[in-house]
């Protein structure tokens, strides 16, 4: 399967962007409406850290889906995804830090030694930094083989972002198991791609 490079980046691509970045309007006209509820802070806390781990999860069947498809031109959207990720993350954190703890460095410290799941959801975001940081073309060109050797932390990123999740929800865990099982397949699929191709070596 293939579409027209310039029908792809002009119209694929760009409804791509919107999509992603629909979360974020959505959550916007929220706090404008004054909609989010009796906790906004928690509830914008909540929202932005889904939506990155919903964006990652997505990402990372891109590949998958793309060799399912027969449709090599989605593996273009993965560096859009992975940026949308960090972005989401980053308000996550953002949120978290001047909200909920007030920059409070002896608190967060604190936080993060007494509390598993905000050391695992630190441990995730510190994960997709230095992704972010060379996800640039000329960053993969001056890496070489490197970049695609320190990229495979993306398969970290997502074990401990769903851990993340799975461990704050702690009563109601069916979100993070559907998570958890998209993951598990996308991981699944490359031990195999893996595998047939030692064989076929």
């Amino acid at each position: 399967m293939r579409i027209n490079p310039t029908l792809f980046n002009r119209i694929i691509r760009p409804i791509t962007f919107i999509l992603l970045l629909l979360p974020l309007l959505s959550l916007l006209f929220g706090l404008y409406a004054n909609s989010l509820g009796a906790n906004p802070v928690e509830y914008a806390l909540r929202f932005v850290g889904e939506w990155s781990l919903r964006i990652l999860v997505i990402a990372l069947l891109i590949s998958p889906l793309s060799r399912l498809l027969k449709w090599a031109q989605l593996l273009q959207l993965r560096r859009m995804l992975g940026l949308y990720v960090f972005f989401y993350a980053t308000l996550h954190l953002l949120c978290y830090l001047i909200f909920e703890q007030a920059i409070d460095v002896s608190s967060i410290l604190a936080d993060i030694w007494e509390r598993p799941f905000i050391t695992v959801g630190f441990a995730a975001f510190l994960t997709l930094l230095p992704l972010a940081i060379t996800s640039t073309r000329s960053k993969m060109r001056q890496m070489g083989k490197r970049w695609k050797l320190l990229h495979r932390f993306v398969y970290l990123a997502v074990i401990l972002s769903v851990i993340h999740f799975w461990w704050l929800v702690k009563a109601d865990v069916s979100e993070p198991i559907v998570y958890a099982s998209l993951t598990t397949i996308a991981l699944l699929e490359r031990v195999w791609q893996w595998a047939k191709s030692k064989k076929q070596a």
